[in-house]
């Protein structure tokens, strides 16, 4: 078989494990000794044979036909520039039409695998119309997807894009009206290529944004610099709020590019800001210096300032030099967990005066949260979220979509206890059972003290319990006492009133408080005790024996079952369940909402326009789906959604409160519902079936003063509104779903 010494490359049949075929050696000479097999990955086809023969990566399949247009289209665009010298100018009638005979000239001639039926006019009109535009967010996705592709080629790892791959987002254009040659006109400033295509009015409304920004690691430091680059916010009536608890990590360095190594253990959204303002004094330094005045020089710090800026200054060039001038926009970093606890500060006036929100959380249950408030307040929510090559985007829109909580994914699997306990088969399983472990020694045991000192009730429950089961106790005490005593060879005592007898003889010592113990005395302390408790024993803080705890015990046990150990930096990946963040995912992630925002901005109210993505830079897969309509029910011939609420005023026109009965006339009189049962929050309120002593009571008070009888507590005073769930009857009896109510009684 000498033949296959210098033969082309042949393809194989595996057959199993160890064994392939290499086909038909019928027609060569016999096999001698020996012979070393090489890999050898063939390509598909060369860029000539695929341009004519094209292989499309669908991203949209409710754009099946696009990719074949804008093949047709991307190669006009080549031929226009040769022809002309430059792309088609923005909105221009004229260029377009060209572009668009060159289109057909270039269809017509294309071999018949490449030519697509007609050419789509109205979408090489636009092609032609963006030509010579540039906007951040496209570039980003097409950054990150063309990063991940050179990782391929450097590294052999995931498959490569098999062939060609064309993404638009044509539903950013105002769904209604059109944009002119002189809405498009250049611009003497930085945002000049996104005024080419999406106009000068839409760079007004972008500036005059206020939006929240909840998180600032690896997707909020992405879609920071997204904002900063497209003038989110950057007018005198444009903010941005962040907000952010955690500390930057040394794990974070590799994708969050704003922060450097002295940043570790500093809390990440003052970071954000101070990192923002470092680069643009730099930038600012540099346009000063008279040798960088020239053009060249002050482009480069322009796009410096553009990329890196987040209060953005804009430089302006005259014939004496270059001069910075500040912009308007405000930025307010905050270190405060998003929660109940804080809704005193994230509380009505702040989220109406909002715009919408964009999160950036590593967490459901943040993000569960924020996703209830953008729908209590009825704000628009830009959700994302990255795992390794993996990421999705989803639009929350105000009447129009789900919410970020109607659907859920599945349940992550989970390792069996028989497993774990018995029959441990990889060193995910002996990793698992060391951290149970290591919660067991050193967590839960401090957990259930710190229920003891903290639970005021904890006495007054021991005392009803030693009345109710005290045969138990003594019984406990008969069986542990005699088998302990076995256990050191004593002699066993069974007879149940010597032991009563001899435990009426004990006495427990008092209590004596320890000395230099501090115990929270508030809700905030409390709070504030436990996040630093919480940052202490993080798994990826090297300076403590935590990790080390778990990777030894993991390590001997696995020694056991002879499975191979781990280190440390892959055991700290599994006990953590750490997945790698990689810029590229972030990059793609953080362009596609920024596409959503810019839907958004515009106004666009079609389901259709917005899309949520799902994107896996391995595969490599894209897809992109319209959002899921909000559900509707009905009630009383009423339409209503999650979106909806029934808004009442508790403040009467001579300005007193209404009471309880006058709250159920109400609904009686103004809705034609007869409410059997009202609750806020876990206390109910109200039911039928309650005692008549009770209701008589409660109905002469007013609603506030009911809420604060039966919780117990007093509603803090930046509270406004009241969020109450009620059920009701119809005129005919039946139950109905109803909205919540917001009862407003300040």
């Amino acid at each position: 078989m000498t033949e296959l010494n210098s033969c082309e490359p042949r393809k194989i049949k595996v057959i199993g494990p160890y064994t392939f075929s290499v086909g038909d050696t019928t027609g060569l000479s016999d096999y001698k000794r020996g012979g070393i097999v090489t890999q050898v990955n063939m390509p598909d086809q060369n860029p000539p044979e695929s341009l004519a023969d094209p292989e499309f990566v669908i991203t949209d399949f409710a754009k099946f036909e696009r990719p074949g247009q804008l093949h047709i289209g991307f190669q006009a665009l080549h031929k226009y520039f040769k022809e002309c010298g430059s792309l088609p100018k923005p909105r221009n009638k004229v260029d377009a039409e060209k572009f668009i005979s060159i289109a057909k000239e270039i269809n017509s001639t294309c071999g018949e695998k490449a030519k697509v039926e007609e050419v789509d006019e109205k979408l090489l009109e636009l092609l032609a119309y963006n030509a010579t535009g540039d906007i951040c967010p496209m570039q980003a996705v097409i950054g990150g997807i063309a990063a991940q592709e050179v990782m391929k080629a450097c590294s052999g790892k995931f498959n490569p894009i098999k062939q060609w791959l064309y993404f638009d987002s044509l539903e950013c254009y105002p769904e209604e009206g059109e944009l002119t040659e002189a809405d498009c006109k250049a611009t003497s400033d930085r945002y000049q290529n996104q005024v080419s295509v999406m106009g000068a009015e839409f760079q007004k409304k972008l500036g005059n944004q206020k939006y929240f920004m909840v998180g600032s690691g690896a997707i909020g430091c992405e879609l920071l610099k997204n904002f900063a680059m497209i003038g989110l916010a950057c007018s005198e009536d444009g903010c941005i709020t962040i907000t952010d608890m955690d500390i930057i990590e040394k794990s974070n360095l590799n994708r969050q590019f704003l922060f450097r190594p002295h940043d570790v253990q500093i809390l990440q959204s003052v970071t954000l800001i101070s990192s923002l303002l470092t680069c643009i004094e730099k930038a600012m330094h540099k346009v000063a210096d008279n040798s960088l005045r020239q053009n060249t020089a002050s482009e480069h710090i322009k796009r410096i300032v553009s990329l890196l800026a987040f209060t953005a200054p804009q430089i302006h060039e005259s014939g004496e030099g270059s001069s910075v001038h500040e912009s308007k926009l405000k930025n307010h970093p905050h270190q405060n967990r998003v929660g109940p606890e804080t809704e005193n500060i994230y509380n009505d006036e702040f989220f109406e005066g909002l715009t919408g929100v964009a999160n950036a959380l590593d967490n459901v249950d943040a993000r569960m949260y924020m996703d209830r408030r953008c729908v209590y307040y009825r704000k628009s929510l830009l959700e994302s979220g990255t795992l390794g090559t993996k990421g999705n985007v989803q639009v929350v829109l105000p009447f129009l979509t789900e919410s970020y909580s109607s659907s859920q994914d599945p349940p992550e699997k989970s390792i069996p206890i028989c497993t774990l306990k018995n029959f441990p088969n990889a060193i995910e399983h002996t990793i698992q059972w060391a951290r149970d472990e290591f919660e067991g020694l050193f967590r839960n045991p401090q957990e259930n003290v710190s229920l003891y000192i903290n639970d005021p009730k904890f006495m007054e429950r021991t005392l009803k319990l030693s009345g109710v089961l005290p045969d138990m106790h003594v019984d406990y005490i008969l069986a542990a006492a005699n088998l302990r005593a076995e256990s050191y060879g004593l002699e066993q005592i069974r007879d149940r009133d010597y032991i009563i007898k001899e435990l009426e003889k004990i006495r427990v010592a008092p209590f004596k408080p320890k000395e230099g113990v501090k115990i929270s005395v508030t809700d905030a302390e409390a709070q504030a005790s436990s996040q630093e408790s919480a940052e202490r024993n993080r798994y990826n803080d090297d300076t403590n024996l935590h990790m080390d705890f778990i990777c030894a015990t993991s390590n001997l046990r696995a020694e056991n079952y002879e499975i191979p150990p781990a280190d440390k930096h892959k055991t700290k990946g599994i006990a953590g369940k750490i997945i790698p963040a990689i810029a590229t995912t972030t990059s793609a992630v953080a362009g596609l909402v920024c596409l959503e925002l810019f839907k958004m901005v515009n106004g666009n109210k079609k389901l259709e326009s917005y899309k949520n993505g799902f994107i896996n830079l391995a595969l490599p897969f894209y897809g992109f789906s319209e959002p899921i309509a909000a559900p509707t029910q009905e009630y009383n011939g009423i339409k209503f959604s999650l979106w909806d609420r029934i808004d009442v005023n508790g403040i009467q026109q001579n300005g007193v409160e209404m009471t309880l009965q006058e709250f159920l006339d109400y609904f009686q009189k103004e809705l034609n519902l007869e409410i059997t049962m009202l609750s806020q929050g876990v206390c109910m309120l109200y039911s039928f079936f309650m005692q008549a002593a009770k209701l008589k009571e409660r109905k002469a008070l007013k609603m506030s003063e009911v809420v604060t009888k039966v919780s117990k507590k007093k509603i803090p005073k930046h509270v406004r509104h009241l969020v109450l769930e009620i059920c009701c009857n119809d005129p005919e009896g039946e139950d109905v779903e109803v909205p919540y109510v917001r009862y407003t009684f300040r």
